[in-house]
């Protein structure tokens, strides 16, 4: 043997003796901090939702609640909602790789000291304690922080001016303490700040600190209702990275900065209820993509700017009770994705714009109590969703437009105009006593509506009376005749029972032409709670879906509480985005739903190409969803979506959100159905306990199926699986063996440094799609995150959508693709207006 060969045997001993070394070293360092783990689950009392953190598991890493390295060390511990009372112990920091402690919305009293010694601590958490006292003056002893939040607690005194020296901070909130003083000016020392939260302060009054504009890199401040004074410092116009600006509900008085117009990156312009004057930034929304604009409740005058709307992302204007005066922004009627437009009283005038077919998601349009003049659009009557209209007290003339009769069943207020003419028929009804009034020259055929009945011809009245005659005789020779038939028709179907129906809408059909139709061969579906039919209306030849409540002895005893449980949701919303409730109708033992009925039926069966082939029409059975038309579908079940969370009150969470439930028109735009199992909350962000678990295998979230607490955040998760669904082609619970899911692969696949391009649809992956499917994929994931706090809300998940289709709809998305890289899904980062969404594998 020779030297070479004898060197090269003992590197290679030397080398396998330092890797058992190793090896035995990370189980040794696994262990201790296993131990750890559970004497910090002894020190708070052994909560009960920790009760799975025993030392019988393999291995701490795969407990729900931590996060650990490739080499089996601790990084993250994620405790929010636990109910954990008590401190924080000094031996937490004998994690030695912790970097990310997340306690909030628990019960602790005393701040954490003891994580001083968490060399490596870069992200904490204790929103929503019982913290009280002043916030410690060596609090920078935690250099390495780069997001701290410590809101909703009842922390008193000032804040330290020792925060400015967390230089690392990207994040810092503040939000509803209970601090006094003012803001310290060292705040703005943290030159690498991003998003910056004091909303809700009981301080005292305090001027926005000028020294706050040095902030080069935020993007999101809000210091909303916190007593503020004084003027807007000019200054804020430097701060380029702006996006969501928030100074409401203050005391700010004098102009606000031409400056703050031409920030290149604001989306979030809120400023109302301050005392504000002058006029506003001529030129907001020409730079940027302003989505929110609210500046109600000041005393604002001039124009309202002229390029609000210049990049077509408007959501929400929102400038009532000022003294603002000229014409509506002709830039307004290309906004497509306005949804609410609220300008009451001001000085406003000029003719109403016709130009509006763009407003297809406008569900509230205020302009009452201006001077608007001329007649009234007849577009106004065709905008699809608007529910709230008003523009009383104006000068308007003219007759009502026979289409605005299409809003029948909204809030619709036209008084104190000089309007002429009939009112449209759908408005004579007692909720419309008082929007007619003060418009002396109209007349209605009805005096339901508190004003003048309409003169008729004298020469019609005998007409009328003769053929009332000749229908009275009519009925009287056909009454014996109809009765037999319909004894017959009834004993036939089997319904000779008391029906009660009720409406939600104008109906042209009865309850007999639903009962007729629910046979075996219109039965088109069953779930978990029902049975749907296919009914045509022979009269109109309309076609509705008609769900039947099961009402057999294992749900018999919840029948009546499910039922009515799905009417009041149901008959309270209207939303483009969530299927319609026609009415509702009820016997003794059945219960049933009338509902819209929707051509291309389901999206799981577009997405399972058997039962594509075999169920949706012959026409279009072979027709390939492609990722346009799978990115529109997302946008709507998203739109539904955010609607129930933050736009209901309470707020509406599904609780079986997937695709099944979600109905595709004939334009296969998407709307949410099946809301027999949703719940509404007692409180905004306050979660719920069912009795029992509901949902589907492959979309329900963990925290659900093991705590059965729910709140928006469960539906965000099950959203998150459709999404992969969109992109990877594959089902809900389709995770490569019978024990995993969609999502839990994903989850896999990303781990591993897969290529993201390699996961996708096949049938739909086009080269100058790649970008925009990657991406909604990631988004997929971070919606399936196992804590409900790193996952985003529907809102934010809306913004995130929109803003891919927006690029997709402005043919940008060849541009993004040259730019694809396979190999760059190592971290996910997601921004939107509100937020940046952050998971690192």
């Amino acid at each position: 043997m020779t030297k070479t060969s004898l060197k090269y045997i003992q590197f290679c001993c030397y080398t396998i003796l330092f890797l058992l070394l190793l090896i035995h070293a990370n189980s040794q360092v696994n262990v201790e901090e296993q131990a750890v783990l559970l004497n910090l689950k002894q020190h708070w009392q052994n909560p009960q939702y920790l009760s799975h953190w025993t030392s019988s598991n393999s291995s701490h890493c795969i407990w729900p609640e931590i996060i650990c390295s490739t080499d089996g060390s601790v990084t993250g511990i994620f405790v929010s909602l636990m109910e954990i009372t008590g401190t924080v112990p000094p031996f937490i920091c004998d994690l030695n790789n912790l970097t990310t402690l997340d306690l909030s919305h628990n019960h602790m009293n005393e701040f954490p000291r003891a994580l001083y010694n968490c060399s490596k601590l870069q992200y904490l958490y204790l929103s929503q304690n019982s913290f009280v006292g002043k916030v410690p003056d060596d609090i920078h002893l935690m250099s390495r922080l780069r997001e701290l939040n410590i809101a909703d607690n009842r922390f008193s005194g000032t804040i330290p001016a020792s925060i400015g020296r967390l230089t690392e901070l990207r994040m810092l909130s503040l939000t509803a303490c209970q601090f006094d003083g003012s803001f310290p000016s060292e705040i703005g020392n943290l030159s690498n700040l991003e998003r910056l939260e004091l909303a809700y302060m009981k301080i005292m009054p305090a001027r926005l600190p000028s020294e706050f504009t040095k902030l080069k890199k935020l993007k999101y401040l809000n210091v909303a209702s916190s007593n503020l004074v004084g003027e807007i410092p000019d200054m804020i116009g430097e701060m380029v990275a702006l996006e969501h600006l928030d100074l409401s509900m203050n005391n700010l008085n004098r102009n606000v900065p031409d400056s703050i117009g031409r920030l290149p990156r604001l989306v979030n312009f809120i400023l109302f209820d301050n005392n504000l004057s002058g006029t506003l930034p001529p030129d907001l929304g020409r730079y940027s993509m302003l989505e929110e604009f609210q500046v109600s409740s000041n005393w604002l005058t001039g124009q309202l700017p002229q390029h609000l709307c210049d990049n077509g992302m408007l959501v929400n204007v929102v400038a009532f009770d000022n003294n603002l005066s000229g014409q509506l922004p002709k830039a307004l009627g290309s906004c497509n994705n306005l949804g609410s437009l609220i300008v009451r009283n001001n000085q406003l005038s000029g003719s109403l714009p016709s130009n509006i077919l763009s407003w297809k998601w406008l569900t509230i349009l205020d302009l009452s109590r201006n001077s608007f003049s001329g007649q009234i659009p007849e577009e106004f009557g065709l905008l699809p969703y608007l529910n709230h209209l008003n523009l009383a007290e104006n000068r308007l003339s003219g007759q009502i437009p026979l289409q605005l009769g299409r809003l029948a069943g909204s809030f619709v207020n036209l008084s104190s105009n000089h309007l002429t003419g009939r009112i449209p028929s759908g408005f004579l009804d007692g909720a419309y006593v008082r929007s007619f009034l003060n418009n002396p020259d109209l007349c209605a055929n009805s005096s339901s509506v508190n004003i003048d009945k309409c003169n008729s011809k004298s020469s019609k009245i005998p007409v009328r009376f003769l053929v009332l005659i000749i229908c009275s005789v009519i009925a009287t020779l056909l009454l014996p005749v109809f009765f037999v038939i319909r004894v017959f028709v009834r004993r036939k179907h089997g319904l000779d029972l008391t029906w009660e129906l009720t409406s939600f809408q104008r109906l042209n059909f009865t309850e007999s032409h639903i009962l007729s139709g629910l046979t075996d061969n219109n039965a088109i579906g069953s779930g978990g709670s029902g049975k749907v039919y296919r009914v045509a209306i022979n009269p109109s030849r309309e076609i509705v879906a008609v769900k039947k409540i099961w009402n057999n002895k294992r749900l018999e005893q919840n029948l009546e509480k499910e039922f009515l449980a799905e009417v009041k949701i149901l008959s309270s919303i209207r939303h483009f985005n969530i299927v319609s409730l026609l009415c509702c109708i009820s016997s003794d033992n059945s219960k049933l739903l009338v509902y819209e009925y929707l051509e291309n039926l389901s999206l799981d069966l577009w997405l399972n190409r058997k039962s594509r082939v075999s169920t949706v029409p012959g026409s279009v059975q072979h027709v390939i969803l492609n990722w346009p038309k799978r990115l529109q579908i997302a946008v709507g079940a998203a739109r539904g979506l955010s609607y129930m969370h933050h736009d209901c009150s309470p707020p509406i969470v599904h609780r079986d959100v997937k695709s099944s439930n979600i109905l595709l028109d004939s334009e296969f735009n998407a709307k949410i159905a099946d809301l027999g199992l949703a719940k509404m909350l007692i409180k905004e962000g306050q979660s719920a306990t069912m009795s029992a678990v509901a949902g589907s295998f492959g979309y329900i979230a963990p925290e659900y199926a093991y705590t059965t607490r729910v709140n928006e955040k469960s539906d965000v998760y099950s959203f998150g699986v459709i999404l992969l669904e969109l992109t990877t082609g594959r089902k809900a619970c389709d995770g490569g063996d019978e024990h995993t899911s969609l999502a839990e692969w994903a989850w896999r696949y990303f781990q591993e440094g897969s290529p993201i391009v390699d996961a996708l649809d096949e049938e739909v992956k086009e080269l100058c799609y790649l970008n925009g499917m990657c991406c909604v994929f990631q988004l997929g994931i971070i919606c399936t995150g196992t804590l409900p706090s790193t996952r985003p809300t529907m809102k934010d998940v809306l913004k995130i959508l929109l803003r891919w289709n927006q690029t997709l709809t402005y043919g940008e998305q060849n541009t993004a693709s040259d730019q694809y890289d396979a190999n760059s899904n190592r971290e996910i980062v997601l921004e939107n207006n509100d937020a940046t969404f952050t998971s690192t594998v």
